[in-house]
């Protein structure tokens, strides 16, 4: 290998680097944390606003379900917003 060869290689592993710690520090973050819980909770209380008083558990199972899949979807914008403040 030549020497610059090996120097692009060192530069693509130290990118690669900076990326899973970038990973890391998402699964870790508070801000991740916060806004699972706040769109879980929008989900939940537009869900009893709309049923109200509904005794399905089955149904109402359903719904940490949909507000944990709803947050984690919209979640790549939130991240997108951290990782730039946090580069």
């Amino acid at each position: 290998m030549e020497v610059k060869e090996l120097e692009q290689e060192i530069e693509s592993i130290k990118e690669r680097n900076k990326r899973v710690e970038l990973d890391k520090n998402w699964e870790i973050c508070w801000t991740r944390k916060i806004c699972i819980c706040v769109l879980t909770y929008i989900v939940v209380v537009i869900y009893s606003y709309l049923i109200r008083n509904n005794n399905n558990i089955f149904l109402s199972s359903l719904v940490p379900v949909i507000g944990f899949t709803l947050s984690t979807l919209s979640l790549k914008y939130v991240r997108k917003f951290w990782e730039n403040r946090n580069k």
